[in-house]
């Protein structure tokens, strides 16, 4: 399958002096992506992350009372108090915890207008994988407002556009395994399988997409082998709990 050739980098110009800036800050995102380490003077709590498992304060889920809810809102993320995302659900086993976001990652330094994609929240069982909530401005995807993500373009064209952001380090087509398209109410997703030997997220990665507003929303859910072997049912409910 060869690679899209819709750029996850498209700009608008800018000057010299703001651009040297731009690729100085998204260099940076990108090597924490990748894995480098930052120093925990700026490792903040973006949001109501808790070192307890979220059983002991999130309700059960309705469809599951095996599972719990979680439900963003606007006490979540500084994206959501800006307005900028629109509130999203999914369920989550009583074992997780909600892990904290590295401020350069977490949006919280340029709402309520980002140019750069961030990660909105994040959970992570060592047993059994780990999810999060990344998202990207339209505008980097599409010059139209308030896009469809039909009208951004076909699932493979958005997932050579934010696979990246799915493994934490490169998108490879040959590693998409399966794509699909769910339709709830008036929303349209986007729903992957890929096997991803060399992601740094992990081995096995399934991720959603929708665009609603002004940004597109990904739900990623990884795992490493070990963890597949055990959770991979649970992570497919995970991810099609995800709701916005």
């Amino acid at each position: 399958m060869a690679t899209a050739s819709l750029s996850p980098f498209f700009t608008k110009p800018t000057t010299a002096s703001s651009a040297t800036n731009n690729n100085t800050n998204f260099s940076l995102r990108r090597q924490i992506l990748k894995g480098i380490g930052l120093s925990p003077l700026i490792l903040t709590k973006t949001s109501e992350a808790r070192d307890v498992q979220v059983g002991s304060y999130l309700p059960p889920s309705p469809s599951d009372p095996s599972f719990v809810l979680f439900k963003a809102s606007p006490q979540d993320t500084p994206a959501l108090r800006a307005g900028n995302v629109q509130p999203y659900q999914f369920i989550l086993p009583p074992t997780w915890k909600q892990m904290r976001i590295a401020n350069i990652l977490s949006g919280n330094y340029c709402q309520p207008k980002c140019a750069e994609p961030w990660v909105e929240v994040k959970f992570e069982d060592e047993k059994q994988g780990k999810v999060q909530v990344v998202v990207s401005p339209l505008l980097r995807l599409t010059n139209k407002l308030n896009a469809t993500i039909e009208e951004i373009g076909s699932p493979e064209r958005i997932i050579a556009s934010l696979g990246p952001f799915v493994t934490g380090n490169s998108y490879d087509p040959d590693e998409l395994l399966e794509t699909s398209v769910e339709k709830l109410g008036d929303q349209t997703y986007y729903k992957y399988v890929l096997e991803t030997p060399y992601a740094l997220t992990g081995t096995h990665n399934l991720a959603k997409a929708t665009a609603k507003g002004s940004t597109v929303v990904l739900f990623v859910a990884s795992a490493n082998d070990k963890q597949w072997q055990s959770s991979q049912k649970s992570l497919k409910t995970i991810l099609d709990s995800f709701r916005i």
